[in-house]
């Protein structure tokens, strides 16, 4: 949607929000996600991040929402304020406050910034999982509230995607090899016993930055109580990070042995979240995981 197109619904969005006194005069397009525009507007002195969607869309946005306040309720990560959600029956919105944000590069920032996930990663629940669904991407990402972590991630995080794996054409050998995977998820876990840590979910590193200042901040979140080892595992997938976040997280929170095994089956998650986002270039990635998982977790049973 060009920015012209959207200047009527984000103005009315805006004014809802701020008053019939605000006047719109600054709009332009600004790096969008999976389905959503995003748009940087203002009234000349105040300038706000909008994301505009279609009015069914509005549990994405109020999701995100949600996230957002659990992190920045930590005290951690700097995260863009909430000013509104809401939906006028044709557009759903969600306006943010504009931070002039830049990747985390240097190793100082990097260091910080590992310091400041272990910090987020320091927040319990009672309970693994959150209590409403939400959002990885596009894709819908279930959630329930139990004490079980390895049934929590074999039901609410790995079977859906298979499921609709499957629902986009993506059967056989996909299929065949994930079920048997999800038999022997549990052997991952007989001897290590996770806390529930707040986790933002979807930790590439596209979703991290920092200020101008170096204070680290997080954005686009899919927020759930879980293994802290999940998020590290994301960071790792796509790259992105200085060696120093790495290194700083592990100072501050060391992990655990096994997680290099761990990590492969949280992996395969956001593959198959990529597989069903973006389609068949992710099939050969999430069939030699799953192999690879297969053949190690096999290799335990006497």
């Amino acid at each position: 949607m060009p920015p012209a197109t959207a200047r009527a619904p984000i103005e009315a969005a805006l004014r809802a929000a701020l008053g019939n006194a605000f006047r719109l005069t600054h709009i332009e397009a600004a790096g969008g996600g999976c389905s959503h525009e995003s748009f940087v507007a203002g009234d000349g002195a105040r300038r706000f991040f909008v994301k505009l969607d279609s009015a069914e869309r509005l549990p994405v946005f109020a999701a995100e929402a949600d996230g957002l306040a659990a992190i920045a309720a930590t005290g951690t990560f700097r995260t863009p304020a909430v000013i509104a959600c809401g939906s006028d029956g044709q557009y759903t919105s969600l306006i943010l406050e504009h931070l002039e944000l830049r990747p985390v590069h240097t190793e100082r920032e990097g260091s910080r910034y590992g310091e400041t996930l272990a910090a987020l990663h320091a927040h319990c629940g009672e309970r693994f999982g959150w209590p409403a669904d939400n959002y990885i991407g596009a894709n819908r990402q279930p959630n329930v509230l139990t004490d079980n972590w390895a049934l929590f991630f074999t039901e609410y995080r790995l079977r859906p995607q298979f499921a609709l794996a499957r629902a986009h054409g993506f059967g056989g050998d996909l299929q065949r090899q994930g079920e048997r995977l999800l038999e022997r998820v549990p052997a991952l876990f007989l001897d290590y016993r996770p806390r529930p840590s707040l986790l933002h979910g979807d930790l590439w590193h596209g979703n991290a930055a920092v200020l101008a200042d170096g204070t680290p901040a997080l954005f686009d979140p899919a927020v759930h109580y879980g293994d802290r080892e999940s998020d590290i595992a994301m960071s790792e997938l796509f790259g992105g990070f200085p060696t120093a976040f790495h290194a700083a997280y592990r100072r501050c929170a060391p992990l655990n042995e096994g997680y290099e095994q761990r990590k492969l089956l949280y992996s395969l998650y956001h593959i198959l979240n990529h597989l069903n986002l973006f389609g068949r270039g992710y099939l050969g990635e999430a069939l030699r995981l799953l192999a690879r998982l297969n053949d190690e977790l096999g290799a335990r049973r006497p």
